[in-house]
């Protein structure tokens, strides 16, 4: 009888049943905590710590995700993204009345800075606002409603199938085949002028740069396309810059906010 159950754990393991698939939503969320970390202030980083009970942005960054599968957490599915037509704006466009990340992205700064919320409202807060920050920079997570932020864009990655979403979010990672602390620690370097830079301008700012990405991302990839090496080779330098700039504004937003 083990040995029945030896292979069929085998066999699950082979077929990937049992290996946890790391995307944006983790190794890339990840990445971009623990890059945030790195630019902490002592204060902000002290007061995190408090409110996290000693977990580092990037252990928490995945909660906003790990939350779907409740009932009572489904409400906030539409914070993770905001999708309008690339022929407007997210000024002129009708907005959600479930909300969208932009306006998930400012409650929770408004909360954390809300002297009288709890401890506990604050640290959820605080975890949607890690996972959000790395979402906002994430191209396709700025996209378009009728393909679903291209979860309906279908094309082939290698040798399988799969959708131009699944492939930012995933399928590029997973090639890079760095940890996220691998992917924080080699995160260009960058002088203090050129974070004060990053950090400029409003989460709004951040959002029509990532959307200029969907754009160009749109433009340069077909239906049906067979995506490999030549697209690694254009985007992958693009990918771990969104990272990397998530979790500079990350730190900027935590330290305004703390000090």
């Amino acid at each position: 009888m083990k040995a029945i159950y030896f292979w069929i754990a085998l066999l699950l393991l082979n077929t990937g049943f049992l290996c946890a698939s790391e995307d944006w939503g983790r190794t890339g969320h990840r990445a971009t905590g623990e890059i945030a970390q790195s630019h902490l202030t002592k204060k902000a980083e002290k007061r995190i710590k408090e409110l996290l009970d000693g977990a580092s942005l990037a252990f928490v960054s995945t909660y906003a995700d790990e939350i779907k599968s409740d009932e009572k957490y489904r409400p906030y599915g539409p914070w993770h993204y905001v999708n309008f037509p690339f022929d407007t704006t997210y000024e002129d466009h009708p907005k959600s009345d479930r909300g969208d990340i932009i306006r998930a992205i400012e409650t929770c700064i408004n909360v954390l800075k809300d002297d009288a919320a709890t401890k506990e409202d604050k640290a959820f807060h605080l975890k949607l606002l890690v996972h959000f920050m790395g979402d906002l920079h994430q191209p396709l997570h700025i996209g378009k409603a009728e393909d679903k932020g291209a979860n309906t864009f279908q094309v082939r990655w290698f040798d399988d199938g799969t959708n131009l979403h699944t492939v930012w979010d995933t399928k590029m990672i997973e090639s890079y085949n760095m940890s996220y602390s691998e992917l924080a620690a080699n995160a260009d370097a960058i002088s203090k002028e050129q974070i004060e830079q990053m950090q400029q301008g409003s989460v709004t700012d951040w959002m029509y740069e990532s959307r200029a990405l969907c754009l160009d991302i749109y433009e340069n990839t077909e239906i049906g396309e067979k995506l490999g090496y030549r697209y690694m080779y254009r985007y992958v330098n693009t990918m771990r810059a969104q990272l990397q700039k998530g979790g500079v504004r990350l730190a900027g937003v935590l330290n305004e906010i703390f000090g």
